[in-house]
């Protein structure tokens, strides 16, 4: 299957990285190039891509898709060690970072990676396919508890404990292999609403088995440190936890101070690292959402690096 993704809120995320000719610009979730390629476009030939992904698939069809781009650089890697990714090219400073932390419609429509409850296949849900832990593993050996834990922490699953339950008492008759047969023991939990509850647990099993919240702020404030003053980290979020933490890390970053109003200066020891660009979070349009229905979710927020 060919890669393709649709890149979300394309003309904002371009217009608010203020994209310099001869400037650095790291994508952290390349994919198929649908936003490097508007990118590099904007660039001279002193400009600079870097783009990087942990999916080898996804990596491999960016790397077709500006293959007449020669000033592109492409990283085998994760998100969250993005300093050190662009510290190994030689490069300490960039002027714009990209991060579109959404599983791309290849990946979801790609049955052999399961990571849709609407296509059968094996429990994988892997970006990254060289590493051992899969969802297979995770429904088959994870404690309940530890199956509550996820789908009410990362899905928001209010029948988080019944379908753990159910998971347990299935899997003392038979190994939980396929998609399917993870969906259909979800429907047989659930009183209603089941495709809600599908896309949530289906949603926390992927973000468990990818890490994709525990490096979250850690590619944030990797990602404004090695920002040159003036430079932008735009992150686009496809649900409320992920918003959430873009959103605090942002705060935190942006270091307001603490102290009483009435203080002559600040005690606090707060340090700012710039300011958010985006009060409220941008979203995609009517036409968007309507043309690209899984846009529906997302949301974009933009930080500016200042130094102090």
């Amino acid at each position: 299957m060919e890669f393709k993704h649709e890149p979300i809120m394309l003309n904002e995320c371009i217009e608010n990285l203020n994209i310099k000719p001869d400037g650095i610009y790291v994508d952290g979730t390349i994919g198929g190039a649908g936003h490097s390629f508007k990118i590099v476009s904007k660039l001279s030939g002193k400009g600079l891509l870097i783009g990087i992904d942990r999916d080898e698939e996804a990596l491999a069809a960016s790397q077709k898709r500006l293959k007449d781009f020669s000033n592109v650089k492409y990283v085998w890697g994760r998100h969250e060690d993005i300093k050190e990714h662009v510290n190994s090219l030689g490069i300490e400073k960039v002027d714009g970072i990209l991060l579109d932390l959404g599983v791309s419609s290849y990946q979801i429509d790609e049955a052999t990676r399961g990571f849709s409850y609407t296509k059968d296949a094996m429990l994988d849900m892997r970006m990254n396919k060289e590493q051992e832990l899969t969802a297979k593993e995770i429904v088959n050996s994870y404690s309940i508890q530890d199956l509550e834990k996820i789908f009410f922490e990362y899905g928001e699953e209010k029948f988080s404990k019944k379908i753990a339950s159910k998971i347990a008492r299935e899997r003392e008759e038979r190994v939980i292999n396929t998609t399917y047969e993870l969906a259909d023991i979800i429907r047989s939990a659930v009183p209603k609403n089941t495709v809600d509850s599908l896309k949530r647990i289906f949603q926390a099993l992927r973000i468990e088995v990818n890490g994709e919240l525990k490096e979250l702020e850690k590619a944030i404030t990797s990602g404004i440190d090695i920002l040159n003053d003036g430079g932008r980290i735009c992150i686009i979020t496809f649900h409320s936890l992920e918003d959430r933490i873009v959103k605090n890390v942002y705060v935190e970053m942006q270091g307001v101070c603490k102290c009483p109003k009435d203080f002559p200066k600040c005690v606090c020891g707060m340090k700012s690292y710039g300011k958010i660009i985006t009060k409220k979070p941008i979203v995609p349009s009517e036409e968007e959402q309507e043309r690209n229905p899984r846009s529906k979710s997302a949301k974009l927020r933009v930080f500016e690096k200042h130094l102090p």
